[in-house]
């Protein structure tokens, strides 16, 4: 039971928090916002004190706990966090001070959390579900807004769709192996060969589709940049970070500890899901004037790239898919918390909102100047070694013209990072007044480039921890 204390702490106070919201009016909603930054506090504790170094099953099986779990747990809470201080002054700025906002992104932690330490397609299910379910009405949150419930509407049509190919996926998995287990499913697979079939291929499909739309990758992207785009920025930071995490989890969980043994039936569909986000996403990205929708399509690209790392099948890919999981959020949480941060009449989500960012707060701009240049590539950002680890890995693989497209898509995509930094440091800004932060989120702003950088400067422990936790 001590291998689940941090979900089930998290349940409790979930239910604390919602009650004590109900007795909270809105001039005193920063109750309930430290009542949740606590808990994040408390849940991380469990899980560092609680993580072992080999794997611990418990509940008959269905649930594991191991060092990637720790790993990932304390990176989602922690962009959770992030997430609360970048989101608290805009919430009340805007008059969307309230404990639904707190509540669901807990609720959407605990899928999450759920889904990170899943040893069984059924759980798994469920965690996916208790996320999905957050984050439907967190894009629905601002009711004012239509632009924001079109976009719920829209992700909640597609992702029941989604939802009810990989439900139907797992039936065909269960129906040949006779388990849900991923570990049972593994050995029922390398005890017979003869499972290797058509029948197993075809629920594999259908739960490549459920992944793919999880991740936010081509074909199945048709969600991605309409949410990003139409949900309030600080949701919108929270769909960018924490859940991207969820779904490493989900791609790693099923298709290499439960599916690793029919490696080659999987790996041609990755390949081909890899290539078109890698393409389409950072070709795309360069017509867009919204800068939200622009990130969005940044995020499709950037998939390609974790995809990249899964299909090559190796341990140093998938630790490479790993890393720069972990460094995307990061760089992720940078770009929208500065957003946030310019959002000071209605959302900053246009090219135009950057215009003279430089003379209007010049640290702020240096801030996004480390986050775009990480998200390009470009050393000795994060980013750089982030995808130099999964085009080695690549090549390693044999597939050296595939990491040729790798390079030429992320050439394409300097292209519109690199505009994002023209516009703050060569156009004219529209305003002279100058931008001035609150003190706790330029602090938590600062440290998130400045680790952009330091992570570049000093990848090896980082990477060297990745390598460790998936072997």
């Amino acid at each position: 039971m001590l291998s689940a204390s941090a979900e089930i702490f998290l349940v409790i106070m979930i239910c604390i928090v919602l009650v004590v919201d109900l007795f909270v009016n809105d001039k005193d909603r920063k109750v309930t916002f430290w009542l949740s930054f606590g808990t994040l506090i408390a849940t991380a504790a469990l899980v560092m004190n609680n993580t072992p170094e080999a794997r611990e099953f418990i509940f008959d099986g269905s649930y594991v706990n191991d060092p990637l779990a720790g790993l990932l747990k304390i990176a989602s809470i922690s962009m959770v966090g992030v997430g609360f201080i970048y989101s608290r002054h805009y919430l009340i700025k805007n008059n969307l001070m309230k404990g639904e906002f707190f509540l669901l992104s807990l609720f959407g932690l605990l899928g999450i959390l759920i889904m990170i330490s899943a040893n069984s397609l059924l759980i798994m299910y469920l965690g996916l579900e208790t996320l999905s379910l957050s984050l439907y009405a967190l894009v629905a949150f601002d009711r004012n807004s239509s632009i924001a419930a079109e976009s719920a509407m829209k992700y909640f049509i597609l992702g029941a769709i989604a939802s009810g190919s990989l439900l139907y996926g797992i039936s065909w998995i269960y129906g040949m192996t006779g388990s849900l287990e991923f570990n049972e499913i593994a050995l029922a697979i390398a005890e017979n060969p003869s499972l290797n079939s058509l029948p197993l291929w075809f629920g594999m499909a259908f739960v490549v589709v459920g992944i793919a739309f999880k991740f936010g990758a081509v074909p199945f992207h048709m969600w991605l940049p309409d949410v990003y785009q139409g949900a309030k920025t600080p949701v919108t930071l929270f769909i960018a970070t924490a859940p991207k995490l969820a779904a490493f989890a989900l791609i790693y969980r099923v298709l290499v500890d439960g599916l690793g043994g029919v490696h080659d039936a999987w790996q041609g569909t990755i390949l081909i899901i890899s290539l078109l986000s890698l393409v389409l996403g950072n070709v795309v990205a360069i017509a867009q004037t919204n800068i939200k929708r622009m990130l969005g399509y940044s995020a499709i690209g950037h998939v390609g790239f974790i995809f990249a790392g899964i299909f090559t099948g190796t341990q140093i890919g998938y630790a490479a898919a790993l890393f720069y999981s972990l460094t995307y959020v990061i760089m992720a949480a940078g770009a929208f918390g500065v957003l946030i941060a310019l959002s000071d009449e209605g959302d900053a989500d246009q090219l135009d909102d950057l215009k003279g960012l430089s003379q209007r707060n010049p640290w702020l701009a240096v801030i996004m100047l480390f986050v775009m240049l990480g998200m390009a590539g470009i050393p000795p950002w994060v980013g750089f070694f982030a995808k130099l680890d999964v085009i080695n890995a690549v090549i390693d693989s044999g597939f050296t013209g595939f990491a040729v497209l790798m390079v030429l898509s992320s050439v394409i995509g300097a292209f519109y990072y690199l505009r994002v930094i023209w516009y703050m440091y060569f156009e004219q800004a529209p305003k002279s007044k100058a931008i001035i932060i609150n003190k706790d989120l330029g602090a938590v702003i600062s440290i998130n480039g400045i680790l952009i950088l330091a992570l570049g400067l000093f990848p090896g422990a980082l990477m060297q921890l990745c390598i460790n936790v998936i072997n």
